[in-house]
């Protein structure tokens, strides 16, 4: 786990506004928001098609909100705190033939009557209902990965007490009633579950996770129980008892039987891949545009950063030779030998915590003194990762649910692994030197996910904020970086301008090596090459985006998609303003509509037509 990306369990597609009317919701949501819209906004009715809509979207949000409950503590509604999900044969059935019903009747609606905000939340369900058949009836993630239990187990406990959003006892009643439920979810893995389809890569990495369950109710449920009544503390510690021996029992199973037999490809396959990518992008970039607009980032980001290296080197002693038309040879040698310098500024395994504590105040300073983005008016807390959530990424901003307003939004770093030698923890502090701790306390928490997490709560329509676009909220925190870079964050300073397009290539190599792994066979030797070499990634930082990259498929294309979307939309407004362009009224303007995916913001911003 040498990541400081976003996990890929999607927390931040988790922030559901669970509004006390969607009808309502739907209406400001239609006429509030789009600037050029808002003179008109209160005069206009919805139509039929608008109500039937309204009243679609709120049988889906509580019907699928039902069958995920886990997913509905993270979201911020609180009916279902002591369910758990059923992943069951009949609880399967169940959740495959509501998302046909629910695409039914979505498709009966002609889409072209609704309002333009309605339009563009009618293609998100859409295309969510359709990822969710796809899903059950082809990709089955159920029947060979195993992080799909595993982060559900984890996340059941940990979202109850992670956050005060209601008085401890309720919470550690709920917390209660899941605990007597999970050892059935343990069951449903292990019977669902076909080694042969499990790649051991999930094996293995599941099995080293299992443990974080007891993490939790050690750390996080067992210290408060004495706030409980007599009875109510009886049923707990009962609870606590019987599902630490069903994870005792379940880590045998992991370490017996699947992991000796997890026998299946983590490869997807070209017609799968394109599948899923279509879905998880929804964009009008194909994996052919992808790979060559990364490519030519890459060659266009090594250029910029070899100008910036040669101004570092100057007067340096035993300097390689840095001419004006360099080989190839040189361009690598030079840009390596001024990130060398900028690896030499780092922080001590002890000391990771309070250098992002301290970058992320110098970045919440900058961004106020440019007048960048509104910021937000509620808390972030830099906490250390969760055990059960570690072993894919060592960085996430988990932010609370639109309805849980106030509480705190959560930037977890994951400590160093203490088996690691030495010589593996100076790999790990010279990728995550100073600098790039700065760089990832702006991609995670200001001005990224973190401002642009709050700005999207903030957005009235329920349904957007349920199916946020992960191309979207990456795409705004790499596109955030580039942003503190231009205007100067850290006194203009190279080594910083250097980082920051380090940090940019590893975005284009992510998407290359997304593909690359998943389509078109790429071996791990020719990944590390790509990511050491060509992109400047450190062993540590390289090997563990090899794991991830096995782990997971498409999430890595967000970051690069994103981005290039995000650079598209900033150029087009500009050119609009003709002279005029304010960057904060633009940010403020682009965030306001939630995270709908760059290509409808940019529908709704210059009054296009929905497609």
């Amino acid at each position: 786990m040498v990541q400081f990306e976003n996990i890929t369990q999607s927390i931040y597609m988790r922030h559901a506004l669970l509004a006390i009317s969607l009808f309502s919701a739907l209406l400001v949501g239609a006429t509030a928001h789009a600037a050029t819209q808002a003179a008109t906004a209160t005069a206009q009715v919805l139509t039929s098609a608008d109500q039937r809509f309204a009243d679609l979207s709120q049988r889906w949000l509580d019907g699928s909100l039902r069958l995920n409950p886990i997913s509905a503590t993270q979201t911020g509604d609180h009916r279902f705190d002591t369910e758990i999900d059923d992943l069951s044969a009949a609880g399967r059935r169940e959740s495959l033939h509501f998302s046909q019903r629910m695409l039914a009747a979505l498709n009966a609606i002609d889409a072209r009557k609704l309002l333009p905000a309605n339009q563009v939340d009618a293609a998100l369900l859409r295309n969510q209902l359709r990822l969710d058949i796809w899903n059950g009836q082809t990709y089955q993630p159920w029947a060979w990965d195993p992080q799909v239990y595993s982060s559900l187990v984890g996340d059941a406990l940990y979202t109850l007490m992670a956050r005060e959003f209601a008085p401890l006892p309720q919470r550690l009643k709920a917390a209660t009633a899941r605990m007597r439920k999970l050892p059935q979810l343990l069951v449903q893995m292990r019977d669902n579950l076909d080694p042969a389809r499990v790649p051991l890569i999930h094996a293995q990495t599941v099995a080293k996770q299992n443990h974080g369950v007891i993490d939790i109710m050690d750390s996080m449920i067992q210290p408060h129980a004495q706030v409980l009544s007599a009875p109510d503390r009886a049923a707990l510690d009962a609870a606590m008892v019987d599902l630490r021996k069903a994870i005792d029992a379940h880590q045998i199973w992991l370490d017996k039987t699947l992991v000796p037999q997890a026998k299946g490809d983590f490869r997807l396959g070209q017609k799968l891949y394109d599948e899923k990518l279509a879905f998880t992008l929804n964009s009008r970039l194909s994996r052919t545009d992808i790979r060559a607009r990364a490519q030519a980032a890459i060659v266009q980001t090594r250029a910029e950063m070899y100008t910036i290296a040669r101004t570092v080197l100057q007067g340096t002693p035993d300097a390689p030779a840095a001419p004006e038309q360099p080989t190839a040879e040189q361009q690598q040698a030079v840009i390596q030998a001024a990130l060398e310098i900028a690896y030499a500024d780092r922080p001590t395994r002890t000391h990771l915590v309070a250098t992002a504590e301290q970058t992320l105040a110098d970045a919440t300073d900058f961004v106020r003194k440019k007048n960048l983005v509104s910021l937000p008016d509620s808390p972030v807390k830099i906490i250390l990762m969760p055990e059960f959530q570690r072993g894919v990424s060592v960085a996430y901003c988990d932010s609370p649910g639109p309805l849980d307003r106030g509480l705190e939004t959560f930037y977890a770093v994951s400590p160093i692994p203490e088996d690691w030698k030495q010589t593996q923890v100076d790999s790990f502090l010279r990728e995550y030197n100073r600098r790039s701790i700065a760089e990832l306390g702006i991609h995670e928490a200001m001005p990224g996910h973190y401002v642009q997490i709050w700005h999207s709560n903030k957005y009235p329509s329920t349904l957007r904020a349920v199916l946020s676009s992960g191309s979207f909220v990456e795409g705004w925190a790499v596109y955030a970086e580039r942003q503190m870079a231009d205007l100067g964050f850290m006194d203009a300073d190279p080594l910083m301008q250097l980082i920051q397009r380090k940090w940019a290539l590893r975005g284009a190599a992510n998407a290359i090596l997304d593909q690359g792994l998943q389509v078109d066979g790429m071996s791990r030797e020719e990944a590390m090459k790509l990511m050491t070499v060509t992109t400047f990634q450190e062993e540590r930082e390289a090997a563990g985006k090899w794991v991830r990259a096995q782990l997971t498929s498409t999430q890595l294309a967000t970051y690069f998609v994103g981005y290039s979307e995000w650079a598209d939309l900033r150029q087009e407004a500009q050119q609009r303003a003709l002279g005029t362009f304010d960057a904060r009224a633009f940010h403020d303007q682009a965030l306001s509509y939630g995270s709908p995916g760059v290509r409808f913001v940019r529908a709704l911003m210059f009054n296009l037509p929905i497609q």
